[in-house]
């Protein structure tokens, strides 16, 4: 009950993010906004108790191998459910189109092409973003909680592991932010040829969103 309970609380979160990040080129209606939501939630909460039943299940591991299994299994799940959820509160933009502009600004024309690099490399940034959150720690406590200061005083355990996740969230969230500009560039040739058919332009760029 508490993975659904948090699941639902992140996923709620990310899903507010991904609204409100998207690019508002086009309007999004009321029920789509709700129909991404249920089901990026529901995707979310399936993988996490999913991969949750089958290490639970999974007997032929020594009790400290699942351990390990345990503390890795929360990234491809947050993974996976946020790459879920992008794509589930920006399905719109797939249908619809972004704009693409040219190098003054002007509007080219409404590109599903582009909307769809949009929603690929927004996507992409998602999984980077738990990657040193959910990864680095693990490994860090690992090494740490063998010393023999956290060996003698376990109490510190809880504040150092918070230093640690805090110092990789400091390092996760503008690694991410950074691998791709807001401001996308795509070539004219790749998109739909009534686009191209208005521009001379080679490339044409598009807000990618965050």
């Amino acid at each position: 009950m508490e993975i659904i309970l948090y699941r639902w609380l992140n996923q709620s979160h990310n899903a507010c993010v991904n609204y409100a990040n998207k690019n508002a080129t086009k309007p999004t209606p009321v029920t789509k906004f709700f129909q991404g939501y249920l089901g990026s939630i529901t995707s979310a909460v399936s993988i996490a108790v999913g991969l949750n039943l089958l290490i639970q299940k999974a007997n032929k591991f020594s009790p400290a191998t699942r351990v390990l299994i345990q503390r890795f299994v929360p990234f491809p799940a947050v993974a996976s459910a946020n790459i879920c959820n992008v794509v589930l509160m920006r399905h719109n933009e797939l249908t619809e189109g972004i704009d693409v502009l040219d190098s003054s600004g002007n509007v080219m024309g409404s590109s599903r092409v582009a909307a769809k690099h949009a929603l690929m490399e927004t996507a992409l940034t998602r999984v980077v973003l738990p990657m040193p959150i959910l990864v680095l720690p693990p490994i860090i406590m690992s090494f740490l909680e063998k010393l023999p200061l956290l060996q003698v005083r376990r109490r510190l355990v809880l504040p150092v592991h918070s230093l640690v996740c805090l110092a990789a969230f400091g390092l996760a969230l503008p690694l991410s932010i950074s691998l791709f500009p807001q401001m996308s560039e795509i070539e004219v040739s790749a998109l739909e040829p009534e686009i191209a058919a208005v521009t001379n332009n080679k490339t044409v760029i598009y807000n990618k969103g965050l």
